[in-house]
This record gives C-alpha cells, structure tokens and sequence, in this order.
C-alpha cells in the first residue's frame, strides 16, 4: 500500500472546516485514504455505492443525514446523491461554533463545480483533489516540487546537489505506467485488461450519471476518448475536434466538460497579463489526467513505442503537468497553474502564478542535454510577465542542475529526477 501525501492535509482541514470534499478520479485511492482517516478519528464510513445506502439516502435525504447527527461521517461517491446536499448544509449550520470535521465527502465525478452545486456550501468547506499516485509517492519519496520550485531563493540559485540522470525509456516507462495504484504491479496484459474495464464500466456509468444523453451516445464518447488522448498536450479547438470525429460543435464541449467533471481530461487554462487578448492565445491546453489511461487507449504498450510515436514529447509534457497539479493539493505554497502561447507562437508549457502575481516558467524537454535556444520560449514569456517574471525551469533528463541566466532574467535547468526524490 502506498503512502498519500495529502493524508496529513486532509486532517489537518477536518481540524480547521466543517466540511472536506476530496475529488478525484475513480481508483485513485480515495476509498483507501478516507478509511484510512474514518479509522484515524473514529468517523463513522458510509458508502453510496452500497445500493442500499443510496436507496435510503436518495429516498430521504434529511432523514438520513440526521441518523448521523451524534457522529462524525465520511460519505464516500457522494456525487450518486446530490439531494444531500440541503440536508448537508442544514446539519453543518445547526453545529456550535468551532466544531469542525463532521462530515469527510468524496466524489469521483466533481460536482461542486457544476452551475446547481457551485455555491451550495459556502464557507462550510474546504475542497482537495485526489489524483493517481504522483512518481514521489510510487518510489515513496517526500519531495514536494511545488514546494521545491517556490522557496528557493532564485537569487542564489538552486542548491546543486548531485540528481540522478533520467533516460528516454524511464520517462517513457514513467508515461506508461500512469499513476493508478492498482496497475502498478500488473503485468501488460493484466493492465490492458484494467484499463478496459475502467473504460468500458466506470467511465461510461459515470457519464451516465451526469449527462442525460439521447441515442447512440456510447459510441460518440468512446470515439471522442480515444482522439483526446492523441490530442494530450495540446491546444484543443472544439472546432476542430468535431470536423475531425463529424460531432456537433455544442456536443463536443458538452463531452468534454462532462470527462473533465469526471477527471478523465483536464483542461489548463491560458495565462493572460491584465486578460490581455491581442498578445496571447486564450485558448485552452488539453490534458489526460492519467498518462497510462492514455497510452492504453492509443494503443502503446511498451516504452520503445512510445519514444518513437508522435506522441512521446506531448505525453512527457502533460506527466510533469499532472504531477505539479498532484504536488500543488498538498504543497505548503498555493499555487494557480497555467500554459502561455503568445501570437507568433512562442509558448511556455507550465506557469505557476503565486497569489501575490509572480509567476515561474516552465519548459519540458527530453533530451539530455540543454542549450540556450531551448530557453526562448521562457525569454519571450519573462517579456510578456514583466515585473510578475520571477524565473524560468527548463525540466532536462540530465543530472545536474545549472544556472542559465540571461540579462536580468533568471534561468535554470533541472533534472527530471527530481520528481522522483532523486538527490534530494
């Protein structure tokens, strides 16, 4: 069993909030965790994918909520039954002041960030998502990146320890295997077999649940998965997605937004100084939460594959995407995270906004090696930050780290180890 990281940031936010919803995308681990927390804090755990449960929940929410009333509950896949909502938010504002932890929810489907449930609970709760296994936890390491990369001093530089070297076949080992906790030890075959079934049975019962669909809509989404994780690591036209598969503009969105809801996609928004339009791209990069899940569905079994495919450098870019937005649920340091494209298409894989406007840079490359040229795309965006600009990473599958700093701009290359607690 693997060890979480953010187990200690979700107790810490039982001790501070009412109410902590955890999110994430099924078989990422939340049933594990919150059990885990529930046994912890002596917490009573009910689950609504118990059809009991749901029958009794859906069929009298406030009955149901109020038969917890003398104890703590963790309610897990509580998107079958947003009723409970009201229910809910009644019982958090009948507490006495100061009393917190009542309620632990989880869902695999994000409901809360859907039009009816957005502002149901304000001031109650306090929301953390969940992904797969981040490469730190896989090889049970503590190194928070997010941490790391904002709490060094860039004016003296990053400390230059000694980071164990990264091939093209480990990273692409690392996009392969994904970061599901349970095909972590399977063989090939038994993985394929998992990521079928995740597919053909979670995927498609959950977007039942949030999307009431006329006709032959399984096809349409099983064509629509399979072209978006072609499309991981890329700026996604919804045009352009419906030309290509013949689906309707209005449903292409409609999809996606429903495979984001569910963690399936994830959509990185642009960044824009001031919401300026004329310098920069608005439009949005699409992600693959889960890199296994993707190769599977394009097919590539084997880390030779897919350093040959065309989808090797996208599928590196959206792993040390996701593992910064994994990082960044239990980093000490908040963080909004974005992608900048200005016009004449220079662009900039990651930016981290801090809450106070500064922002570092981003760059991932494969290779070994690291020249001045694979910082232009960082120059330009220093430019376009202006004072904002605190520094730029260019991520490397080398061994040290190294100081590129240009003019009054501060650049750096790091080693991907450092993702996996190499040296540090």
């Amino acid at each position: 069993m693997y060890s979480r990281h953010i187990k200690t940031m979700i107790e810490a936010l039982l001790q501070e909030f009412r109410i902590v919803y955890l999110t994430g995308p099924r078989q990422s681990g939340k049933t594990t965790i919150t059990r885990q927390i529930a046994g912890a804090l002596n917490m009573d755990y009910i689950t609504l994918d118990n059809q009991a449960v749901f029958v009794a929940a859906d069929n009298d929410p406030h009955g149901f909520i109020q038969s917890f009333n003398n104890t703590k509950l963790v309610l897990d896949e509580f998107q079958y039954s947003p009723g409970l909502i009201p229910a809910i938010k009644e019982c958090s504002d009948q507490l006495t002041f100061g009393e917190t932890g009542k309620f632990l929810l989880t869902g695999s489907a994000d409901i809360f960030r859907s039009a009816k449930t957005q502002e149901a609970l304000p001031g109650h709760m306090a929301r953390l998502e969940l992904y797969p296994l981040s490469i730190a936890e896989l090889n049970l390491q503590p190194l928070n990146i997010i941490d790391y990369l904002l709490t060094n001093d860039s004016n003296h530089g990053f400390s230059n320890s000694h980071v164990v070297s990264t091939s093209k076949e480990q990273l692409a080992n690392w996009i392969i295997a994904g970061g599901y906790p349970e095909v972590q030890s399977k063989s090939p075959r038994a993985k394929s077999m998992w990521f079928k079934s995740y597919v053909q049975g979670r995927l498609f019962k959950d977007f039942d649940s949030l999307y009431t669909a006329r006709g032959d809509y399984h096809s349409k989404l099983n064509a629509l998965v399979h072209y978006l994780a072609g499309l991981s690591g890329n700026l996604i036209k919804y045009s352009n997605v419906s030309n290509d598969l013949e689906l309707d503009d209005k449903l292409v969105k409609t999809y996606i937004q429903i495979l984001e809801l569910m963690f399936i996609v994830k959509r990185l928004p642009a960044y824009l100084k001031n919401r300026s339009k004329r310098e920069a791209t608005t439009m949005p990069k699409l992600h693959f939460v889960d890199t296994g899940l993707a190769c599977y569905l394009l097919g590539i079994k084997k880390a030779e594959q897919l350093i040959y495919s065309q989808y090797y450098g996208a599928l590196l870019e959206t792993l040390v995407l996701m593992e910064c937005c994994k990082h960044a649920q239990w980093a000490q340091n908040e963080v909004s995270i974005y992608h900048f494209r200005d016009k004449k298409k220079n662009e900039v894989d990651i930016v981290l906004e801090r809450d106070n406007g500064s922002v570092i840079g981003v760059e991932i490359k494969a290779a070994a090696s690291v020249t001045l040229n694979d910082f232009k795309g960082l120059r330009k965006f220093a430019e376009f930050a202006g004072k904002n600009f605190c520094y730029g990473v260019v991520f490397y599958s080398g061994s040290h780290i190294l100081p590129f700093h240009q003019g009054e701009h501060k650049f750096f290359a790091l080693p991907m180890g450092l993702f996996c607690g190499n040296g540090h």
